[in-house]
């Protein structure tokens, strides 16, 4: 598994709303983008966030950074600060 994390500054309540509320009349990601799971985790006090986007293969991942990359800034949560294609070094989790 390989995972595009993005992260942004300038970030407000109402723009993670806006966000929300896309995401939820979207029929799922854009079209080209073949991620398999997204988390946006937002630190309100400072104005952050960062968006997780999941992908099954290194290739999958390449291409939705092309199509994220191309996207219109006022489509964002805020502004990009930064984006790191990692591949998954260990996951955890608790049942």
């Amino acid at each position: 598994m390989n995972v595009r994390v993005v992260r942004f500054t300038d970030v407000s309540a109402e723009r993670i709303e806006a966000l929300r509320t896309r995401l939820e009349e979207a029929d799922g990601p854009p079209e080209g983008v073949r991620a398999t799971a997204l988390t946006v985790l937002f630190d309100e006090a400072h104005g952050t966030a960062v968006v997780l986007q999941h992908f099954a293969n290194a290739e999958d991942m390449e291409e939705g950074d092309r199509i994220f990359g191309a996207m219109d800034p006022g489509e964002t949560p805020g502004t990009r600060a930064s984006v790191d294609m990692c591949g998954v070094a260990i996951e955890l989790k608790q049942s």
